[in-house]
């Protein structure tokens, strides 16, 4: 019988029953793309998170706090003084309540190549933890010994004449190399990729001095108003 010889009560029944199919096999795919993607939205959360803290290893050890440090993050914005362009997340590390070090980001922007991406742990007490360099393309075999996992002199890695300094032991105007009058070594050869780094990490402990007390009170995941360095007068 053809299509058009049916009764129309026939047509609809099939036409109904058609559509049923199609919804219920519409809804056994979202739910499983919707459970396909929990599943895999928490491995990759999982992946994300654990590369963050192996990252953050490398300035402050997993020893140093005994808080959960991703969850005790604050949001800075745009911020020039740590070469930051964007919004960006500042980690602080505490044990038994108390404050042990923060861990944030910085960018010198005048690198030889281009910017310079640092990682730094700076202690409750004002002194620098550690500093990785986490982005740059400087000069292999010449200026990328910024990068303490490029650095040949294995035995004292150039970025970590910066450990244990704050600016109680050497004041913001001396965070410079010594070709500039400073207090830090260079390499020769390879001074603009120094400078940049020094002077990165002496404006980061400005920051860190000017602003230690409200990012340590700041709530979790608030956005911190952050005081704007003072303007040198004419």
């Amino acid at each position: 019988m053809s299509q058009e010889n049916m009764p129309s009560d026939s047509i609809i029944k099939i036409s109904t029953r058609t559509a049923v199919i199609l919804l219920l096999f519409t809804l056994a795919f979202t739910t499983l793309m919707a459970a396909t993607y929990k599943v895999t939205k928490q491995t990759i959360d999982a992946n994300t998170e654990e590369d963050k803290l192996k990252l953050i290893g490398e300035v402050l050890p997993i020893s140093a706090y005994d808080n959960k440090l991703l969850q005790d993050a604050i949001e800075i914005p745009a911020m020039p003084l740590l070469g930051l362009d964007t919004p960006s997340q500042i980690y602080r590390a505490r044990r038994a309540g108390k404050p042990v070090a923060m861990v944030l980001e910085a960018v010198a922007p005048d690198g030889y190549s281009g910017r310079i991406g640092l990682l730094i742990a700076v202690r409750a007490s004002g002194e620098i933890a550690a500093v990785r360099i986490v982005q740059h393309k400087e000069t292999p075999g010449l200026g990328d010994y910024i990068d303490i996992h490029k650095d040949k002199n294995k035995s004292k890695p150039w970025i970590t004449q910066f450990e244990g300094v704050g600016l109680e032991q050497v004041p913001r105007a001396e965070w410079k190399v010594k070709k500039d009058g400073g207090r830090f070594d260079q390499r020769a050869g390879a001074t603009i990729s120094a400078r940049a780094v020094t002077n990165a990490i002496g404006r980061a402990l400005q920051f860190v001095a000017e602003n230690r007390e409200r990012i340590y009170a700041a709530p979790a995941h608030s956005k911190l108003p952050v005081a704007q360095p003072a303007q040198p007068r004419p």
